[in-house]
């Protein structure tokens, strides 16, 4: 389903992989005319669209129907400017889950950063982006 998701379609972004697990997606963006910015380079909107969605979803489904989680904040640093296809890659680390589950086994809200960087082909940084999600055990669980 996010392979057709507007909001990607429109911006060149691709989803190239989500793991059946849901621990790991790797998404790609190819600069377009219409996705570019005024300098030609690719759009810091777009680079940042690529990587906004997935953490969440990857732990909601990594933790199960149990909990919520929700995006509180996100940052973006844009290192290096290119013209060339960048992808990102997120890998959910399993002592993170179990972290989330035992902060959380009491009903407490746990606020908690997750980082990935966009990197080109050959391995150079383009931006580093950290989404933190807000996450509890639904109550009665």
């Amino acid at each position: 389903v996010l392979r057709w998701w507007p909001p990607f379609l429109l911006s060149g972004i691709r989803v190239l992989e989500v793991a059946d697990d849901w621990r790991s997606a790797r998404v790609e963006l190819r600069r377009r005319w219409y996705s570019a910015n005024y300098v030609g380079t690719n759009f810091g909107g777009s680079l940042f669209a690529m990587a906004d969605p997935f953490w969440m979803s990857l732990v909601m489904e990594t933790l199960g129907r149990d909990y919520i989680v929700w995006d509180k904040a996100a940052e973006i640093e844009f290192v290096k400017a290119v013209r060339e296809p960048v992808t990102v890659e997120f890998q959910v680390d399993p002592a993170a889950i179990a972290e989330l589950r035992a902060a959380t086994a009491d009903g407490a809200r746990v606020l908690r950063w997750f980082e990935t960087e966009i990197r080109t082909a050959a391995g150079e940084t383009v931006a580093r982006v950290r989404k933190q999600l807000h996450v509890r055990r639904k109550r009665g669980k």
